[in-house]
């Protein structure tokens, strides 16, 4: 598993995973984007809570991917019912 040393928002993060390079840029790239535009400026919110609201905002995020993608995969079984697909071997 890959290990990376990475400094996101001034703080520095040592982590194994196995997501690929281009994820954890991906990821670190939208963790700190959220965080610019609820802090634009450097208000005076501090980092844990403004790194609080980036979290909850990004599980909200994913709660609402999980039911579009669930809504998806119903109306798709219904259509595949409709069409009546044999079940392959």
């Amino acid at each position: 598993m890959p290990s990376y040393n990475k400094v996101i928002l001034g703080l520095e993060l040592s982590f194994k995973t196995d997501a690929e390079p281009g994820r954890v840029e991906n990821a670190k790239a939208l963790v700190e984007e959220r965080y610019r535009l609820l802090n634009p400026g450097g208000k005076n919110l501090s980092k844990e809570k403004v790194l609080t609201f980036v979290a909850l905002g990004l599980a909200d995020d994913l709660i609402m991917a999980n039911q579009r993608l669930a809504e998806m995969e119903e109306k798709l079984d219904k259509i595949l019912r409709k069409i009546k697909v044999p079940d392959l071997p």
